[in-house]
């Protein structure tokens, strides 16, 4: 069920993709969206390190887009970090 919000944060992303303006901003947010989809798929959920790095690249995303862009990577980051409350460990 947790993983649920991972699948959230990949189709925020491609919202996000989609309004996006720029090829850069747009591939990025792309390939964070195809790489949260497979979290969310896989058989054995991602560490509190991997879930960190995304959290990181989105929010340099989010800077530098602004705009509506960053409204929908702010919004998957809050489902990211949703899911990342579940991992055990750190």
């Amino acid at each position: 069920m947790a993983r649920e919000n991972l699948a959230d944060a990949a189709e925020t992303l491609q919202d996000a993709a989609d309004a996006a303006a720029e090829d850069d901003v747009r591939d990025r947010l792309e390939k964070q969206s195809d790489q949260l989809a497979t979290l969310a798929e896989a058989d054995r959920g991602p560490d509190h390190g991997t879930l960190a790095r995304h959290e990181h690249i989105l929010t340099e995303v989010a800077d530098d887009a602004g705009g509506d862009v960053a409204t929908h990577v702010e919004d998957a980051l809050e489902s990211v970090r949703a899911f990342r409350e579940t991992v055990e460990g750190v």
